[in-house]
């Protein structure tokens, strides 16, 4: 067994001791030790706890993979998330200011991806195990919402009825204004017995609605979701802010970025988290490459009061970018892009210069490359609000400002 002094936290939560060597739920400034299996700690053992290790308040975190960070304390997570935005920016010469970090609180995440799969007198539904494929059945995991929680034995009925042993269901449960919207994909086709169960289900667990490999099987209530007093139905699966206190940080900063604005330019809109609450006082353009997000979108804005013009474009913003003489009738833009960022689109941005610039991301290593184009191009990165709302993961996502500085 060697003895190894824990220097940092890497990206994925372990502790880096010099080497590096990787320790799995290790903190900074403890000493462990352990066996090295390449650059891996086995067999670890804390010998000088940190002051920072906490109890973890979930009795399933020793083996889910749910969650990495709940064996360290809130102040110490915080800290980490925000290091890592600045050490990404660092890297390209870039800093900024920083706001205090918002943090979601425990049982909150209203949007959770299952994994379910039959058994010989079963099923079994939950997050897996962790660097494992095993399923953990997390009864009472600490992280999710109480309601959400409940579709667990909605996941587990759903593999029974269409799941192989061979193969897992892969179960995409939401928290909506009427009840669970449930989304499962991976399951065999679906022939007609199988869909007097499926809609069994659906009808004894009170569901909003049910989708199947892809078709909506039974639509009981509709799953409403609220931005701000705005009523939409997003289609099945739909990407979702994963808390309401997430979604609620990102759109005050986009509020406070683009405040002013007679014309917004909202890409990667989605259903309209930000596009529609920022139509009740500005003009919006939403565009997404989803046509159903965006059908969703309209519709919630056609049913809305009291909101300005909303137009909308489905468009592959990755294939096809918003060139830069398309940004002229707008004041200020607002990109929420995926994990790989938007550099085509960031570039014609940087061409456009359209104002004010409010990007939200869930990947400080695009981010930071995309702000280091857009400082190129004149603008000045004035300040970052990182938002937990993938609390005791690693996980970050983030509102950044951006203000033009020359033309």
């Amino acid at each position: 067994m060697q003895r190894f002094k824990i220097e940092r936290l890497g990206q994925q939560g372990d502790g880096i001791a010099p080497g590096p060597v990787f320790a799995p739920l290790a903190l900074p400034g403890e000493e462990v030790s352990g066996s090295l299996d390449g650059d891996r700690l086995s067999d670890m053992r804390i010998l000088i706890p940190s002051p920072e290790r906490v109890s973890p308040p979930c009795r399933h975190f020793k083996f889910c993979g749910g969650c990495q960070l709940q064996h360290a304390s809130d102040p110490l997570v915080a800290e980490w998330k925000v290091e890592v935005v600045k050490h990404a920016l660092h890297a390209h010469g870039l800093s900024a200011s920083f706001r205090p970090i918002i943090t979601s609180p425990s049982q909150s995440r209203r949007r959770a991806v299952f994994s379910a799969r039959r058994t010989k007198k079963s099923a079994l539904a939950g997050f897996h195990a962790r660097a494992s494929n095993q399923i953990i059945a997390t009864l009472d995991c600490k992280l999710v919402d109480p309601a959400l929680l409940a579709g667990l034995a909605v996941a587990e009925q759903l593999a029974v009825i269409g799941a192989s042993r061979r193969s897992e269901l892969n179960v995409t449960i939401t928290v909506s204004n009427n009840g669970l919207d449930v989304a499962a994909l991976g399951g065999a086709d679906a022939n007609g017995p199988m869909l007097v169960d499926l809609a069994r289900v659906a009808e004894a667990s009170d569901l909003a609605r049910l989708t199947w490999n892809g078709e909506v099987i039974v639509t009981r209530h509709p799953p409403v979701q609220s931005f701000e007093s705005i009523e939409v139905i997003p289609p099945p699966g739909a990407f979702l802010q994963a808390t309401r206190e997430g979604e609620t940080g990102l759109r005050s900063a986009i509020q406070e970025i683009v405040s002013g604005a007679n014309s917004v330019v909202d890409l990667f809109a989605g259903c309209g988290t930000f596009a529609l609450p920022l139509a009740a006082q500005a003009r919006v353009h939403a565009v997404e490459g989803n046509h159903a997000m965006v059908q969703a979108l309209e519709k919630g804005w056609r049913k809305a009061n009291g909101l300005k013009h909303v137009t909308s474009e489905t468009r592959d913003l990755f294939r096809n970018p918003l060139r830069a003489e398309e940004f002229l009738d707008f004041d200020a833009c607002v990109i929420d892009p995926p994990r790989a960022g938007a550099d085509a689109q960031i570039r014609e941005l940087g061409r456009a210069k359209p104002g004010n610039l409010a990007y939200v991301s869930c990947n400080p290593r695009s981010f930071a490359r995309d702000a280091a184009t857009l400082v190129a191009a004149g603008y000045t990165l004035d300040w970052v609000q990182v938002v937990d709302q993938f609390r005791w993961s690693t996980h970050i996502e983030l509102a950044a400002a951006f203000s033009l500085t020359s033309a």
